[in-house]
């Protein structure tokens, strides 16, 4: 897999990360304002939404060079980085279940996306020629 379809991925990963915690953020004023109009909550709600499909632009985008199956478990990886900002934004905590299995999860990716061998300057050539 080219270093512009991981770099991409990674960046949809990291978009899809910071929406999550944004929307945290969001339904925490949300429970203190008890409206939906409020300023605070809409402040961070619409930006998150904005991230969200900011991030989905970016998945078709790579979806365009990219089996659906090699792009996909590539998301796992929000299942690291959403805990790891809630435990140090909003003090929720971690054990060590969540240490092995964030481990499992790294190593999965690891490993299928080493087996990937697309490029995006072959995907475009061959997309281009067809």
């Amino acid at each position: 897999m080219s270093s512009k379809i991981v770099l991409a991925l990674l960046g949809v990963v990291f978009l899809m990360a910071l929406g999550q915690v944004m929307f945290k953020a969001s339904a925490q004023v949300l429970n203190l304002s008890g409206t939906w109009l409020d300023y605070g909550f809409l402040l961070r709600f619409i930006p998150s939404l904005m991230i969200y499909g900011l991030a989905t632009l970016a998945w078709v985008w790579v979806l365009r060079y990219v089996e659906l199956s090699k792009a996909y478990p590539f998301m796992a990886l929000a299942f690291i980085l959403v805990p790891l900002a809630s435990m140090w934004l909003f003090n929720e905590r971690l054990n060590w279940r969540y240490a092995i299995g964030v481990t499992l999860i790294f190593l999965g990716v690891a490993i299928i996306g080493a087996g990937s061998s697309i490029s995006v300057d072959a995907a475009v050539e061959t997309r281009e020629g067809a």
